[in-house]
C-alpha cells in the first residue's frame, strides 16, 4: 500500500472511532422587546379601563454553529424566558391597581398581552404621557458540550424598561365654588344660584349646564338647564335655578347634581361628569295657635278670638285664616285676614260661631288652616291647626238670665207678686 493512502486510511479511521471530546455551540442573538397598547390610547379623566399591552419580541438569532453530536436543546438565545411584567405610572396621572405578573416565555418574532387595569383619577391633568413596562426575564447565552452526555447551559437575566404612549384627553371639567339659595324651605319652591368653574382643559362650545335630582333628595329641579355658550378654562359663571324641595324636608343641607353639556373638538356633544352640591333647606312654612281655648254656652253666639303665630322661617303673604264649623257648631263669619306675617309675627282673628242647644258640654277642636302666598307669589295652605272650643252651662245669674223655665217661674212670680202688692193697698 502506498504510504499516502495508508496516513489517509488511518486519519478516517481516528475520525469514526474515537469519541468526542470537548465541543462548543455559540449562537449570537438575544430578545429584542417593544410594548405598547392594543387599540385606543387616549383616554378621559375619570375612566376606569383595562389597558391591554403587547409586549412584542424581534429578537433574531443571527450565527449558529453546530457540529455533530452537539445538543440542540436549552432553547434559543433569542426567546425572553420566565418574563414578568409590572406597569409604572410614569408620568402620567393615573392609578395603577394590577400587581406585576408572569407572562411567561416570548420566542423571538411573537407577541403576548397582558392586561393591566388603571384608574385615572377624575381630577387628572390632559396630555401626552409615558407608561413604563418594566420587564424581567432570562434567556440562553450559550450552551457547553462535554464529551456525549454532559450539557452546560449558560443564562443571563436581564431587566429592561419599555416605554409606551399615553394621551389623557382634553375636556370640560367642573368644580363648584359656591352655592347661594333663596327661599329654599321643606314643601315649597325657591332659587338656587350655583358657580361654577371649568378647571379642565378644553373650551366648551355651545355649553349648557344641567341640574339634576341626587337620588332620592328632596330638592327637586322645576327648571333644570341654563345655557353658558364658550365655557373657557379657568373661567367661573353663577347659573340660577327654580327648585322644590318637598314637605318631608328637614333643616338641613340635601344633595344637588350638576353637570355641563358642551360640543368638543371632534364637534361631538358629550356631557362633563356631575358634581354633587350640597343644597340648604330651611324649615317649612309653618303656623300654630298661642290662644287661650274659647268658651260657648249651648245654644250662644259669640266671637272667639284665636292669635296665630307664624312659626316658620319665612315671611309670608297676604294671610287669611278659615276656621271649619263643623256640627254641633256653626259660623256664619268663618274667615278673617292676618296680612303679612314675618317669622315669629302674631296676629289675632276673630270668628263668629254658634253652638247648638243640644251641644254636649265638653272641649271640642275645631279645625283651622291659613292660605298664604308665598315669596315667589305661589298660593299655599298651611297644615291643620286645632282650635280648642269649650261648650260650657251658663252659672249664676247669666244662667237664670237664660233659662227659659226659670225665667218664666220668676215672671210669674213677679207679677204675682205685684198683683199681691196691688190688691192688698187697694184694700186699705
Amino acid at each position: 500500500m502506498k504510504p499516502r493512502y495508508f496516513i489517509l486510511f488511518a486519519v478516517l479511521m481516528v475520525l469514526f472511532s474515537s469519541p468526542v471530546l470537548a465541543g462548543t455551540r455559540y449562537m449570537a442573538g438575544s430578545p429584542q422587546l417593544s410594548a405598547s397598547l392594543l387599540g385606543d390610547n387616549e383616554y378621559l379623566p375619570g375612566d376606569d379601563v383595562v389597558l391591554t399591552v403587547v409586549v412584542h419580541n424581534s429578537g433574531l438569532n443571527d450565527i449558529k454553529i453546530i457540529q455533530q453530536n452537539i445538543d440542540t436543546g436549552g432553547g434559543l438565545p433569542n426567546t425572553a424566558m420566565m418574563a414578568s411584567a409590572t406597569l409604572r405610572p410614569g408620568d402620567a396621572p393615573l392609578i395603577i391597581k394590577t400587581d406585576p405578573q408572569m407572562i411567561g416565555d416570548i420566542p423571538g418574532g411573537s407577541s403576548i398581552s397582558v392586561p393591566f387595569t388603571v384608574k385615572i383619577p377624575q381630577n387628572a391633568s390632559s396630555g401626552v404621557f409615558t407608561l413604563r413596562l418594566d420587564v424581567g426575564y432570562t434567556y440562553l447565552t450559550d450552551t457547553e458540550q462535554i464529551g456525549m452526555e454532559s450539557i452546560i447551559y449558560h443564562y443571563r437575566t436581564e431587566d429592561e424598561s419599555l416605554e409606551i404612549p399615553f394621551t389623557i384627553k382634553k375636556i370640560v371639567s367642573i368644580r363648584v365654588d359656591e352655592v347661594v339659595t333663596e327661599h329654599i324651605n321643606a314643601g315649597s319652591e325657591g332659587y338656587v344660584t350655583i358657580t361654577i368653574h371649568n378647571n379642565g382643559y378644553l373650551a366648551g362650545k355651545s355649553t349648557i349646564a344641567q341640574i339634576s335630582r341626587s337620588g332620592t333628595s328632596p330638592v327637586v329641579p322645576v327648571d333644570s338647564s341654563t345655557y353658558i355658550g364658550d365655557f373657557p378654562p379657568g373661567a367661573s359663571v353663577p347659573c340660577r335655578y327654580k327648585v322644590r324641595v318637598t314637605g318631608n324636608a328637614g333643616v338641613q343641607a340635601y344633595p344637588l347634581d350638576i353637570a355641563v353639556v358642551y360640543v368638543n373638538r371632534e364637534g361631538d356633544t358629550v356631557a362633563s361628569e356631575p358634581v354633587t352640591v350640597g343644597v340648604p333647606v330651611k324649615g317649612k312654612v309653618d303656623f300654630e295657635v298661642a290662644s287661650p281655648s274659647a268658651v260657648i254656652n249651648p245654644g250662644g253666639t259669640g266671637k272667639i278670638t284665636v292669635e296665630y303665630v307664624n312659626t316658620g322661617a319665612e315671611t309670608v303673604y297676604s294671610a287669611q285664616a278659615r276656621i271649619s264649623a263643623a256640627e254641633p257648631f256653626s259660623s256664619s263669619d268663618d274667615t278673617a285676614s292676618l296680612g303679612d306675617m314675618k317669622p315669629g309675627d302674631r296676629v289675632a282673628a276673630e270668628f263668629e260661631i254658634t253652638a247648638d242647644r243640644s251641644a254636649t258640654v265638653k272641649e271640642y277642636g275645631l279645625d283651622s288652616e291659613i292660605r298664604y302666598r308665598d315669596a315667589l307669589d305661589n298660593s299655599r295652605i298651611s297644615d291643620t291647626m286645632k282650635v280648642t272650643v269649650v261648650v260650657r252651662q251658663r252659672s249664676g245669674i247669666d244662667y237664670i238670665l237664660h233659662n227659659a223655665v226659670l225665667m218664666s217661674i220668676i215672671i210669674a212670680a213677679l207679677i204675682g207678686a205685684g198683683y199681691f202688692i196691688y190688691t192688698k193697698k187697694r184694700n186699705k
